[in-house]
């Protein structure tokens, strides 16, 4: 793959690696949303069909981005606390339960559960990561596989940790998961579109992505997964589009207590959004196009120099365990990061900075040169 800064509109000046942060929209992205104004402009021009179709495209599209072979399973959300607000509304109790995380777990992954461990009385424990860095992401996951048992209500962790991009062991969360009857829920926001994800191989009980990170969408929209353990679970929202012959606009007071089916109940309401939906399809098309494993090894190709360089200047990290379209490095003692990060942004370098950890997210918008110039600076 070659760089793609061509379609994007990021000021020449600027080297932008914080796609973690917020994704820029591509030209193409941008196109679609004009054409969702003009479409709203002319409501006249929008027929009951177009309430439903570009929802089903949509669905499609990221069903063959997550490589699942049933679309009816995803659902839009207006954000990825949507998504974990409906798992936890519908998570079943167990005896001194506990539900599993990570430690640093993003705030609005860990509150939905809060809210749940408070109700039925049940724990949420944190697994802490290594403070050595050498194999540190295999201990982490050795950490978690042994946290789950029969206790588990569920396990909510990401693919690659929203700090460091440590990737988690999916596959074998997955087994332990399914010997202790516990559910994995699972965060996609800073990895779907930019790593590969099979959906029939993980199995995750629940996949939730915002979509205006490595989805490359508008602010605003999120997708998620909901495997058979949901399939007659309670939505956090009632609303008319949902239910059962709601594409029966003439029939809509006939009122209906059974939903469409599988994921369609949790739908936000007015998930027709011409202009998001737009956008968003058209950001997963162009995901396609690409596609996570090239976006993935594009990544690697461009900081494979980068990380040689920091490794000799004192920086941490375990870049064996890490994914390369998001990574984090910890900053040696000596650095005062209040200054580091003034001076990134007088160079017009923009990264994120969490705790210690300096967290870098290139795309296919990035070159070498540009990490390159970020290295000579830390």
């Amino acid at each position: 793959m070659e760089c793609k800064r061509s379609s994007f509109l990021i000021d020449p000046e600027v080297t932008y690696l914080n796609c973690a942060y917020q994704s820029p929209l591509s030209n193409q992205v941008i196109s679609y949303g004009q054409e969702g104004l003009l479409k709203k402009a002319n409501p006249q021009n929008i027929k009951s069909d177009d309430f439903f179709s570009s929802l089903e495209v949509i669905k499609k599209k990221f069903a063959k981005l997550i490589q699942t072979d049933d679309p009816q399973r995803i659902a839009y959300h207006p954000s990825a606390s949507y998504g974990f607000a409906i798992v936890a509304n519908n998570l079943a109790p167990k005896k001194n339960g506990k539900i599993l995380m990570p430690s640093g777990q993003f705030p609005s992954n860990y509150y939905a559960f809060e809210s749940f461990a408070e109700k039925h009385n049940a724990r949420i424990e944190f697994i802490k990561a290594p403070e050595e860095f050498e194999q540190r992401g295999k201990k982490w996951n050795e950490r978690i596989l042994e946290a789950i048992d029969e206790q588990t209500i569920c396990i909510t962790l990401d693919h690659t940790h929203w700090q460091d991009g440590t990737i988690f062991n999916l596959r074998e969360i997955r087994k332990k998961c399914d010997q202790c009857d516990a559910l994995m829920i699972v965060d996609g926001t800073q990895s779907i579109g930019a790593l590969p994800f099979n959906c029939g191989d993980l199995k995750p009980d629940a996949l939730i992505c915002a979509g205006y990170k490595f989805l490359m969408g508008p602010y605003g929209s999120a997708l998620a997964y909901y495997g058979d353990y949901f399939d007659q679970g309670n939505p956090i929202e009632h609303n008319w589009i949902n239910r059962y012959r709601s594409e029966d606009f003439s029939s809509l007071i006939s009122y209906q207590k059974g939903f469409r089916e599988k994921a369609f109940r949790y739908n936000v309401g007015e998930f027709s959004n011409f202009i998001h939906m737009a956008m968003l399809g058209g950001a997963i098309n162009q995901l396609l196009e690409w596609t996570p494993s090239s976006i993935q090894d594009y990544c690697r190709s461009i900081s494979n120099d980068f990380f040689d360089i920091v490794k000799n200047k004192g920086y941490k990290f375990d870049a064996e365990s890490q994914a390369r379209h998001l990574f984090g490095i910890y900053t040696p003692q000596n650095v005062d990061v209040n200054i580091l990060n003034e001076k990134l942004q007088k160079a017009h370098i923009y990264v994120s900075f969490r705790g210690n950890a300096i967290r870098i997210s290139p795309h296919v918008y990035n070159n070498r040169e540009e990490l390159l110039k970020l290295a000579s600076l830390l």
